[in-house]
């Protein structure tokens, strides 16, 4: 206030609540201060904690490496790989600085919920808490039972900040955001925003992400300034920002065995090259037009095309009806030669597999297609999960831990389809399954690194083969979408000094095997844009 020669407790008054605020912000400042210094909490001292306070868990070495950083911190972050016990290190986290009266509450996506449930009880065995869900029209009422346990969506606290910010000024209140690459969008989303803005309240907060930036570095900023919004960060300095302050342990530290990724290029047929040309055209001038204005509108038209483009080349028959109002004939034509080469080769590749007596896990980002793989599979017993399938028991085999179920139990079940906008996060499938087959992908490096996750993660034997196969079509957006994901996953890979994230599948001999739908720009940037816009105004590969 110096600028408007106004002093405290004359000019203005400060409340006890906001003064207490200030305080904690200054101690927020001095705790960075020692981050970078590096401190760290005595590992006698930790687990001895850890003991007395119940925890029931014991820690691993990289755990324990990990937990020592971000216990000393009232604000961390943990971009361990799935499979690492990031959740355990939570508890952990949270059992070392709860004070008595002290609550918690994670913002996780609803698939992950469950997990929190189970891991509750392992790392506290002798508790009778559970979380409480605080969700529609009940969590008034439930803030108001004031438990020590809550999970709630990110959609959810969107809704309801104003019946959240309250408690969590009124009380003691961890925050830990699960998956928190999901507020990558910053401010200038509604659901991110909601939660940034509650950001000043909570005395402990712990962000969670096995894929921290799968855009670009940007992505860091909003989860930096969750962490802490005294600090003043940029694009230019927020890797340098975060690096005291997070933990990391990669697939090499878990000692599992490498993944093969192989890629296999099929060629569109001659009719379908012809469609393909008249549709890359149109992508073409709305990418110029997007570049020219940057605006959403033009973005959103953008994102929409290219989800079309993405859709025709892995089954044309997903765009009847638009395509063959725009180029009456020629659809039916296209739709004549079959399938499509993809959809040919996965359902060929996932029979041929299925007959070797292996279980084969399908991926689509498209909703109708992981409906068509599945009923195309009926003989072998396939189910599939995508956006529409709920949530429940899983005796209840229509549901998705029914499904999963059936998937892991029964030998008749050699198939599962799933789209990894619905089932990336909070699957675990490597017990059973070892070759997935990506039918299609879009440009979001998060969904396409955490589906590869739910088949190579912790548990498996270091002689277990693990195969990433991935099918595309010659010189057609595909080619595009994998430039730009290696490019984003390498240089993640570079800011978290890892480089088992480095990826780039090894091309298949061409001769060795016969022959959400609402999607906005999956996962699409403006670097992407360009590429594209390259790769569109080029001539295709016959």
């Amino acid at each position: 206030m110096q600028s408007f020669q106004m002093r405290a407790d004359q000019d203005f008054l400060i409340d006890a609540p906001a003064a207490e605020l200030l305080r904690q912000s200054a101690r927020n400042t001095n705790f960075y201060k020692d981050a970078i210094a590096g401190q760290q909490v005595d590992e006698q001292g930790l687990l001895a904690r850890l003991q007395a306070a119940g925890f029931g868990r014991t820690l691993k070495s990289h755990q324990v490496r990990n937990v020592r950083v971000l216990a000393a911190l009232p604000a961390g972050a943990t971009f361990s790989v799935p499979g690492a016990g990031k959740t355990t290190e939570a508890l952990a986290t949270f059992a070392y600085r709860r004070q008595p009266g002290d609550r918690l509450l994670v913002i996780a996506p609803k698939n992950a919920f469950a997990a929190w449930d189970e891991q509750l009880q392992e790392c506290f065995p002798n508790t009778s808490d559970a979380f409480v869900r605080l969700r529609g029209s009940n969590i008034a009422k439930a803030l108001n039972d004031d438990p020590p346990f809550m999970l709630m969506s990110y959609q959810q606290v969107a809704i309801s900040r104003d019946l959240i910010t309250p408690h969590l000024a009124r009380h003691r209140v961890h925050v830990f955001l699960d998956e928190s690459h999901r507020i990558k969008a910053g401010p200038s989303r509604k659901t991110a925003q909601a939660v940034l803005s509650v950001s000043q309240f909570p005395v402990g907060k712990l962000v969670m992400s096995g894929t921290p930036m799968p855009q670009s570095r940007d992505d860091l900023l909003p989860q930096f300034s969750f962490l802490y919004p005294e600090i003043p960060a940029n694009s230019d300095n927020v890797v340098e920002r975060m690096r005291p302050i997070y933990v990391r342990t990669n697939k090499r530290e878990l000692g599992l065995p490498p993944v093969t990724h192989l890629r296999k290029t099929v060629p569109m047929s001659p009719l379908q090259l012809e469609l393909y040309r008249y549709m890359k055209s149109e992508v073409a001038r709305q990418a110029t037009a997007y570049l020219s204005d940057r605006g959403r509108q033009a973005f959103r038209s953008l994102g929409r095309s290219v989800t079309r483009l993405l859709m025709f080349v892995s089954h044309p028959a997903l765009l009847s009806r638009e395509i063959d109002f725009a180029k009456p004939g020629l659809l039916s034509a296209v739709l004549a030669e079959g399938k499509g080469p993809k959809m040919n080769y996965v359902l060929h590749r996932a029979r041929e597999l299925a007959r070797k007596g292996e279980k084969v896990l399908i991926w689509s980002s498209f909703r109708h297609n992981v409906e068509y793989i599945a009923d195309s599979l009926q003989d072998l017993g396939a189910v599939y999960i995508h956006g529409g399938v709920d949530a429940g028991d899983e005796d209840d085999d229509g549901t998705r831990e029914g499904k999963i179920k059936l998937f892991h139990d029964d030998e008749n079940v050699r198939v599962m389809v799933a789209n990894p906008a619905a089932a990336s996060e909070g699957v675990s499938l490597h017990t059973v399954c070892h070759h997935a087959l990506y039918l299609d992908r879009t440009f979001n490096a998060a969904h396409f690194l955490q589906s590869m996750d739910r088949i190579h993660r912790l548990g498996l034997p270091p002689d277990q083969a693990t195969t990433i196969e991935i099918v595309g079509c010659s010189g057609s957006v595909d080619e595009t979408v994998q430039r730009r994901l290696k490019a984003k996953i390498d240089a993640m890979a570079a800011v978290l000094n890892d480089t088992s994230l480095q990826i780039d599948p090894i091309p298949m001999d061409p001769e060795a095997v016969d022959e959400d739908d609402d999607w906005s720009g999956g996962g699409m940037d403006a670097d992407d844009v360009q590429a594209l816009l390259r790769d569109l105004s080029g001539a295709p590969s016959e």
